[in-house]
């Protein structure tokens, strides 16, 4: 197992406030933020023990989903490598990278590179992708995203191997001799974990991820969802455990003395810290949190009261 968690505790993890600010979850002072906002909470993520930062993907919103997808979304690499120069420890994810865009030696050359320049701090996530407008902008053929996908993660890890000059035969890719450098400095490869909850997502983190990451299953869905998994990477002889991950309810650590949502955990960190224990019994490994929060500071106040007061009931 190409395996990068903490070990004897339900690690956690986040998404970055700023790089994407859909209606469905930004808060209302990202809008005016930017890098040094960024680079405040990435700092912040490492003192408080998160496990990773992460950043997601999309290359051109189309008008018709701009009111609610807006069209704010940074460069994962762009945006992971200038992190990466202000951190020392906390891991970089891709959730997701929609690699089946680019050629895979292209994708490769840049997350090999990242994490040359984090110290091997990368963990790939990758997803198929689902605006076809941006595939049809790029010449990308949507209806074979998933296909396309399957090949391009084999290729991926062929290409982010030990091996200088790797080789790799697909349908739609193939090289061979052709030398990549600089390598990636985790070995055999640096992690690549599948985002998405369809059927083809959950087979494709059987048989092809290090990870899974879901995307939108509620807690009462899981069970059978990692249940599934684990038979079809049984099913695939694939021995090696996978590291499975989920998207928790939005936090608020204390009582938020304003309205953060009916859907929002909030209260004393041992009721907070004993519902998302919930998760580990599961088979859970990590989870993704999102703290509910009016301003930067109290973002970063929250990640704080975290790591203190909650990450210490999370552990076995």
């Amino acid at each position: 197992m190409v395996q990068v968690l903490p070990q004897g505790r339900l690690a956690y993890g986040m998404q970055l406030p700023v790089q994407s600010q859909s209606t469905l979850y930004a808060e209302g002072w990202e809008a005016a933020a930017g890098p040094a906002e960024l680079v405040e909470v990435a700092r912040a993520a490492e003192r408080s023990g998160f496990a990773y930062i992460a950043c997601c993907e999309h290359v051109a919103i189309p008008r018709r989903l701009a009111g609610a997808m807006s069209t704010v979304w940074y460069d994962p690499v762009a945006t992971l490598a200038h992190l990466a120069a202000v951190t020392e420890r906390v891991r970089l994810l891709s959730h997701v990278a929609v690699v089946g865009f680019k050629h895979p030696l292209i994708s490769a050359k840049q997350y090999a590179t990242l994490d040359r320049l984090s110290g091997g701090r990368l963990i790939l996530g990758v997803g198929a992708g689902h605006v076809q407008e941006e595939f049809a902008a790029l010449g990308v053929e949507f209806e074979r995203r998933g296909a396309v996908l399957d090949e391009t993660i084999d290729a991926l890890k062929a290409a982010l191997g030990p091996e200088e000059f790797p080789e790799f035969k697909g349908e739609r890719f193939g090289f061979s001799g052709l030398g990549q450098a600089p390598r990636p400095v985790q070995t055999p490869r640096p992690p690549v974990w599948v985002g998405g909850s369809s059927p083809a997502a959950v087979r494709r983190a059987a048989v092809r991820g290090d990870g899974w990451l879901p995307q939108g299953d509620r807690r009462e869905q899981l069970p059978a969802q990692i249940a599934k998994l684990r038979r079809l990477r049984e099913e695939a002889g694939i021995e090696e455990p996978v590291e499975i991950g989920t998207i928790a309810e939005p936090l608020y650590v204390g009582e938020p003395g304003w309205a953060v949502g009916r859907r929002t955990l909030s209260g004393a960190p041992e009721r907070i810290a004993a519902s998302l224990r919930e998760y580990r019994a599961m088979g859970v490994g990590q989870i993704q949190v999102r703290f509910r929060s009016r301003s930067v500071t109290e973002l970063t106040d929250q990640m704080a009261a975290f790591g203190e007061e909650v990450a210490v009931h999370l552990r076995d």
